[in-house]
């Protein structure tokens, strides 16, 4: 992480659960995680989030203890993980594939944890019963797991991991194979479940939404490093790389270039010079400078609203699609495609036909200026 950036410092109530600090994992000539450090709140839910072949699912093995770093040191608890064997790790894991055992039941499942624990009998049963009613599932000891939907294994799976009261809970795309209407169940489920137990957790995941949903903070990981770290509205409203624009969610990317400056506020000129918008720009950018823009789609105002605009520009809708609950059109100006989306009912009070000559404007304040290179990022 650049630590330009403040972190979230310890505090004695919410002290630094997971600390990664400089760590680098290489396989062989491929180095799949690349000088990482980041630091975990107690209490905090944390996403790993980004493409296939990353680096997030290595470092949450990294942290399991299932690979070693070949540089930097991990700590849970502020104990080094050095050496420590994964079982001896104060940890909790719910694997995508679950892993729970098909013989047992119910009960037996998520009591695994505490029978090796060699925990009392008495505090067993009432820890499983405990977890068995914060998991919505009170009365389901006796049943077997293959007679269980596919919702209520996933509960099982998280009941059995956090039984064990774990300083950290590891969740290695827990509800990827679940469909869509399930999956957002459960991330608002699991979420509120993370929230009444307290516990630590780091989610690995390529899903967005899943992240946004869940998280208080996400990392957004490319080539083993994190380009950036914030909360789901910072990364989402004011991404600081290309990838991270591109990766959360859709986005329009204008090239343009500085115009003129006037101490912090300068005059930006986009799409050829239609567009001049008045922005407070990065101290580092100059008059003259190229500059690269993004823009939402549902920041994009068509018709009589951005008519009103202090400055707005024509296109032509060329394609206009209706997801769900809104209308996604596509449109040109000049050589330049912009996506706008509207919710349906909004476009109801001026519908757009393809073929259409519109006006389209957005706001300064849902403009995020990134670097002209967009190829670098925070690293972390």
């Amino acid at each position: 992480m650049n630590h330009s950036e403040p972190l979230l410092p310890p505090t004695p109530d919410r002290p630094y659960i997971l600390e990664l600090d400089r760590i680098t994992k290489r396989f062989e000539s491929v180095t799949a995680v690349d000088d990482v450090s980041l630091e975990v709140r107690q209490g905090e839910f944390l996403t790993l989030l980004g493409p296939s072949g990353c680096g997030k699912t290595t470092i949450l093995r990294m942290i399991a203890g299932f690979e070693t770093p070949t540089r930097g040191a991990i700590r849970i608890d502020q104990r080094p993980m050095a050496g420590i064997k994964p079982y001896d790790r104060p940890i909790g894991i719910v694997f995508q594939n679950l892993a729970l055992f098909p013989h047992m039941t119910v009960g037996e499942n998520i009591a695994f944890g505490l029978e090796v624990q060699k925990l009392p009998r008495a505090e067993i049963t009432a820890r499983v019963t405990e977890a068995l009613s914060i998991i919505g599932l009170s009365g389901f000891e006796q049943r077997r797991v293959q007679a269980l939907s596919g919702g209520q294994r996933q509960r099982v799976a998280l009941a059995r991991a956090f039984v064990i009261r774990p300083s950290l809970l590891l969740l290695d795309e827990p509800l990827g194979a679940l469909d869509l209407k399930l999956r957002r169940q459960l991330q608002l489920e699991l979420k509120h479940i993370q929230r009444r137990i307290g516990t630590t957790c780091v989610l690995v995941t390529h899903d967005q939404e899943e992240a946004l949903t869940m998280s208080d903070r996400i990392a957004v990981m490319n080539h083993g490093r994190i380009e950036q770290l914030g909360t789901a509205e910072e990364v989402y409203s004011r991404p600081r790389s290309r990838f991270v624009a591109q990766f959360i969610g859709d986005t329009n990317l204008l090239e343009g270039c500085v115009a003129d400056r006037d101490g912090a506020m300068a005059r930006l000129a986009l799409l050829g010079g239609q567009v001049m918008m008045r922005l407070l720009l990065p101290d580092s950018m100059r008059a003259g400078d190229p500059a690269l823009v993004s823009v939402r789609p549902e920041a994009v105002l068509l018709g009589v609203a951005a008519a009103s605009s202090p400055w707005h520009v024509e296109g032509v809708i060329e394609e206009c699609i209706h997801v769900g609950a809104q209308i996604r059109c596509t449109l040109a100006i000049g050589e330049t495609r912009m996506i706008a989306t509207q919710t349906t009912r909004a476009a109801e009070t001026g519908r757009h036909e393809v073929g259409d000559r519109v006006t389209l404007s957005w706001a300064a304040d849902d403009v995020a200026i990134l670097p002209s290179d967009a190829g670098g990022g925070d690293r972390a």
